[in-house]
């Protein structure tokens, strides 16, 4: 009888039975905490281009702002745990490499349509008002889990299950329903310190912290335009995402494999030939990624990281591909090919680069470019009519936080000047 009484009992067995594999309860609030972190992580500028991330802000680090009638969220765990080793085609210099979440379906549809199931079920049950939320929205998910005792937040900032290991994905509904709050789940990170240890590029300037505009995820899929220079021979052949500081962590081996079909993995994308994917066009793209998270970032942006791939793997047999994408329409992709090509010649792709020295912010900052960008600037700043240092100055104030200056000149060029040629 009490179990009948209870709706977090109730609820329980139902997420069970549509497939989630984690559930907590917590109030509709965040502690200090987590919006200081927040806060401290915008302000460092370490969001980089994703700007959504500033919007919203009060709403993001306060569920009452977004909602003022929610009172109680419950959060919920899908898990996508690999069959096998993740990061086995890092040594698979032709092939690339895609973050296993991004191997099959898009997880929004799959989590959504699991959430809205349980949220029709919460409300025919006990009648009262829901919203659900799926990473399309400011909630800070992985704090809120943490809240609902589902796990912790590692020192590489992601969700740890000590059932699921690093493989969740996360979703919410935030209902006007009273429920008892689960006990928050207890850091278990200890002294392990191989997420930080594993990342290629240096992301984490402190345990708990993430700088995002070094992270290989942010600069395969929210980046746009060049990638930074000194970061990509970093970025091996990870072509969507990386996943070396979640694959490492150690509470991953109580971690079963997926069992949604959806969310395993298909072998097309396990570790897909780099010649095959250079050479895709849109319609290409699209086909081949249909209903895949991939889609989003679209086949200019994909097929960038795919040449930065092939520059850095050292097979000359794939010289020839990349050299047939030093004339793509999408200047983005031809400035990655040239440099694809210039790795595999033996060069380190930042030969022929001229640098240029200017006054900026009351300092002398040195800027290393191609020839033909300093032209392209050249002619954009005769254009308005005034001096290259200039234009430089006004790039310079205008870039974000996260964006080195040459990465800003080089889009200006590519925007305003590379395409019509």
């Amino acid at each position: 009888m009490a179990a009948a009484k209870d709706p977090r009992s109730l609820i329980r067995d139902r997420a069970l039975a549509l497939g989630f594999d984690a559930i907590g309860f917590c109030r509709a609030e965040l502690g200090p905490e987590a919006r200081q972190r927040l806060v401290d992580f915008l302000a460092a500028g370490q969001h980089g281009e994703m700007d959504w991330l500033a919007r919203r802000t009060e709403q993001r680090a306060q569920p009452r702002a977004l909602w003022a009638e929610a009172r109680s969220v419950i959060a919920l765990g899908l898990s996508y745990a690999p069959e096998d080793d993740p990061l086995a085609s890092l040594e698979l210099h032709d092939r690339g490499t895609i973050s296993v979440y991004a191997r099959n379906r898009d997880y929004h549809a799959i989590l959504k349509g699991k959430l809205k199931t349980l949220a029709q079920f919460i409300v025919a049950r006990f009648g009262p008002a829901v919203k659900v939320f799926v990473d399309t929205a400011p909630v800070m998910e992985k704090p809120l889990a943490a809240q609902a005792g589902i796990g912790w937040q590692g020192k590489h900032t992601n969700l740890v299950s000590r059932r699921h290991g690093s493989w969740l994905f996360l979703g919410e509904i935030y209902t006007t329903l009273e429920l008892a709050a689960d006990a928050p789940h207890p850091d278990r990170c200890g002294t392990c310190s191989r997420c930080l240890d594993v990342c290629p590029t240096n992301a984490f300037p402190a345990p708990y912290r993430l700088d995002a505009t070094r992270c290989i995820s942010y600069l395969t899929i929210e980046h746009a335009g060049p990638i930074p220079r000194e970061l990509r021979p970093l970025m091996g052949n990870r072509i969507y995402g990386c996943d070396d500081c979640l694959a490492v962590c150690p509470w991953n081996r109580f971690a079963r494999a997926a069992t949604n079909p959806g969310l395993r993995a298909r072998a097309e994308l396990t570790a897909p030939y780099l010649a095959e994917l250079a050479a895709l066009d849109d319609v290409g793209f699209r086909t081949m990624f249909s209903a895949s998270p991939i889609k989003r970032i679209g086949r200019g942006r994909f097929v960038r990281n795919v040449l930065i791939a092939i520059g850095n793997s050292g097979d000359v047999a794939l010289l020839a591909t990349a050299a047939e994408r030093e004339g793509d329409p999408d200047p983005v992709v031809a400035e990655a090919a040239c440099w694809a090509v210039r790795r595999l010649k033996g060069g380190d792709g930042m030969s022929g680069l001229t640098k240029r020295s200017f006054s900026l912010a009351g300092h002398r900052t040195s800027v290393a470019l191609e020839e033909q960008f300093w032209a392209a600037l050249a002619a954009i700043a005769a254009e308005r009519e005034q001096p290259l240092s200039a234009l430089v100055t006004s790039v310079d104030a205008a870039r974000t936080s996260g964006q080195t200056l040459a990465s800003a000149l080089r889009v200006v060029a590519l925007k305003h000047y590379l395409p019509q040629r």
